[in-house]
């Protein structure tokens, strides 16, 4: 017998938004959160735009206490604990520091690369004869599994308390995972998620893979254009989503309020085989991968009403609306509606497929589906292969069943979850 799986708490630091009534309400109305940023600009980079979320010294007290604070210096886990407690209490658990042990739940927070501000002070203010006086704070800001750490301990979770990283597929992995997890029954609850740090450490190399738009840092909120033919790479965003996890048997025991269920999803990579590189996806894996979604979900390709894509604003965005029109078998006025947060936002790169899970669960729980901002000059390879009117660039009020969450990441990694509306 295996346990359903469905959402009773959601939690979001987005460039947008920070907390879920004010992301809700950016993602409803187009809202963008993407800026200039001067010191970019200073550094000779040649993209100066990116999303960074918006957090006042007095917010950090909300959800750290001043100890924790002290010598703190790592945006990811910031952003990854705000949205991790926020998703917490809003599934209707309290966050006491003197609370039991909880052996049903756990977490798989992930993230790409952590604490790379806090590392370069600490080694700044060092030499070879100086090693100890990195600070006693460096470790836990800088190991990967940081964020878990943090977690692990504020809310008291007794389950398994992982991070897992794996590029741009890390947050729908991680949904993932835990999902299995309660499938199996080996948790009753998983807080699930992925955080990433912004700043020029981050994304100092991909300026320089030069993957990154450059033509709008005069124009910030119309740099991000995924499906767009004026699409000139992606913009670079930062922040942080959670979902908690619980079996349809808890959450019901509770009469916890439900957003949607997990039915299912696949994770898998290319190889970087047969047209698959470092930075290009094996369109046969990420076809494959969608499939096998649909299958673990017990679905069929006609049952699925929207997609979320990962639609970055660069050179593949086509070729990602080809691999759907394919897996899917579904074309033209057949395909679903499909939209990129990231027109919103940037690629909030580790955090991108948590984020962006989120925002497909809003859809389901409040039906509708958000727009599509800077993409008035459809691609004439995906307006070949979609009508033009599946590419929403208003907020569409409609029916949905079931949304797919899809993201394909640096070393041709590949993870699609299917997500069904509970009634």
């Amino acid at each position: 017998m295996k346990n359903r799986v469905v959402i009773t708490g959601l939690g979001v630091v987005a460039p947008n938004g920070v907390g879920l009534d004010a992301f809700s309400k950016a993602i409803k109305n187009g809202q963008s959160g993407i800026t200039f940023h001067q010191q970019l600009a200073d550094l000779n980079f040649s993209c100066c735009i990116g999303g960074v979320p918006q957090i006042s010294e007095d917010k950090k007290l909300e959800y750290l206490t001043p100890l924790q604070l002290r010598g703190f210096n790592s945006s990811g886990i910031l952003y990854g604990c705000m949205a991790g407690i926020d998703a917490w209490k809003d599934a209707g658990f309290s966050v006491d520091s003197n609370s039991d042990l909880d052996f049903d739940s756990g977490t798989v927070f992930g993230t790409g690369t952590s604490g790379v501000e806090k590392f370069r002070e600490a080694i700044y203010k060092l030499d070879d004869k100086q090693v100890k006086r990195l600070g006693s704070t460096v470790v836990v800001q800088t190991m990967a599994s940081g964020i878990s750490a943090f977690l692990g301990g504020i809310l008291g979770l007794g389950n398994q308390v992982t991070t897992n990283s794996s590029a741009c597929t890390t947050g729908t992995e991680a949904i993932l995972m835990g999902y299995e997890r309660i499938k199996n029954g080996q948790a009753k609850r998983m807080l699930v998620g992925s955080c990433s740090d912004d700043g020029p450490y981050i994304w100092g190399g991909f300026d320089a893979m030069r993957v990154m738009t450059y033509k709008h840092n005069d124009t910030p909120e119309q740099g991000s254009r995924p499906m767009s033919a004026s699409a000139s790479g992606f913009v670079p965003g930062a922040g942080a989503g959670a979902l908690v996890l619980e079996s349809l048997e808890s959450a019901l025991h509770r009469n916890a309020t439900i957003y949607a269920e997990v039915l299912g999803g696949h994770i898998n990579s290319g190889g970087q085989r047969n047209g698959g590189t470092m930075t290009a996806p094996n369109a046969q894996a990420v076809q494959r991968c969608i499939r096998e979604a649909i299958v673990n979900a017990n679905i069929t390709a006609d049952d699925i009403d929207t997609i979320n894509g990962h639609l970055t604003a660069t050179s593949k965005d086509a070729l990602e609306i080809e691999n759907w029109t394919k897996a899917l078998e579904r074309k033209g006025g057949d395909f679903p509606y499909i939209n990129s947060l990231k027109s919103m936002v940037g690629h909030c790169l580790a955090a991108a497929g948590s984020i962006e899970s989120v925002a497909t669960v809003l859809q389901l729980k409040e039906q509708f589906v958000f727009p599509n901002l800077n993409c008035e000059d459809i691609h004439p390879e995906i307006s070949e292969l979609i009508a033009v009117d599946k590419i929403v660039t208003r907020q569409l009020k409609t029916k949905l069943n079931i949304a797919a969450k899809a993201s394909f990441g640096f070393g041709d990694v590949n993870g699609c979850i299917i997500f069904k509306r509970y009634n």
